[in-house]
């Protein structure tokens, strides 16, 4: 199955279904939490039309104080009210001292951050009684690291028992701007841990650095490097994610297709949600 991300300046496309099809849409619960009028009945709407999973923004995983349990049980009802079949956020933090920094910043590459993080993933998928797919985010500069990004990764999934998401975009731009082999980090990873998987865009702007934008379409080497990957798992949900610059209907379309047709030719119509 291969999805979109679900946007207000896109709503009514999407829910009609004439010009974009996707298999399944994707939303932050955050964005759509205490709706009432209009929105609301767009997202039931849409909820009705589609299998829906959600993209957590704000839980802010990895961050120093006590986790927000408040926001939490919000989280809770509102998977439950909408039947979602996966939530998953980031391997990151975006908050310290209760001040929200509107980024996803990255986890420090030490033991000690494992153990916090680790700790952290255990206490939410105890409270949603589900696991948690962390994604792999993309960094520009690490921070006093003691060990590898990978040997991270898998520290953390190892202690938390927590799902991955891979998104294919990040880890090409971490492997260009950070100078190693994408092939290689991914064959690294515990690609049975895999439950879902991210396509998007990014921006060349230098020659030594990309950025992850969300705004431009998929690259031919990521398309390559994402055909790679699945091969070496099962078939889990692909979303296509167009934050910025959305283009027309016709051109997502187009990148829906592509990615379907890549699913198809490797996972041989297997293709189905693994929550």
């Amino acid at each position: 199955m291969v999805g979109l991300g679900f946007r207000r300046e896109i709503a009514e496309e999407m829910i009609s279904g004439t010009l974009i099809t996707p298999d399944f849409v994707e939303f932050a619960p955050e964005n759509w939490m205490n709706l009432g009028g209009y929105w609301k009945k767009m997202l039931r709407r849409v909820v009705e039309k589609y299998p829906v999973l959600c993209h957590g923004l704000s839980l802010s995983v990895g961050s120093p104080e006590e986790l927000d349990k408040t926001f939490l049980r919000y989280v809770k009802s509102f998977l439950e009210e909408y039947k979602i079949q996966l939530y998953s956020e980031h391997l990151s933090y975006a908050k310290c001292n209760n001040a929200h920094l509107y980024d996803l910043l990255p986890m420090p590459f030490r033991m000690d951050a494992v153990k916090h993080i680790a700790g952290r993933i255990r206490q939410v998928q105890d409270f949603l009684q589900r696991p948690l797919a962390m994604e792999i985010i993309s960094y520009y500069t690490s921070v006093v690291p003691e060990m590898s990004e990978i040997d991270f990764i898998n520290e953390v999934v190892a202690q938390s028992d927590c799902q991955l998401l891979l998104d294919i975009n990040n880890i090409y731009v971490n492997a260009f701007n950070h100078h190693y082999d994408a092939k290689a980090f991914i064959s690294q990873l515990p690609l049975d841990k895999v439950a879902y998987i991210h396509m998007a865009g990014h921006e060349q702007v230098s020659p030594d650095m990309i950025l992850d934008t969300h705004g431009n379409p998929i690259a031919d080497p990521v398309y390559d490097l994402f055909e790679w990957a699945i091969q070496r798992i099962k078939p889990v949900p692909v979303l296509l994610e167009r934050d910025n610059n959305i283009p027309a209907m016709e051109e997502l379309e187009a990148e829906l297709t592509r990615l379907k047709s890549i699913c198809q030719k490797q996972w041989k119509q297997k293709n189905e949600l693994v929550a």
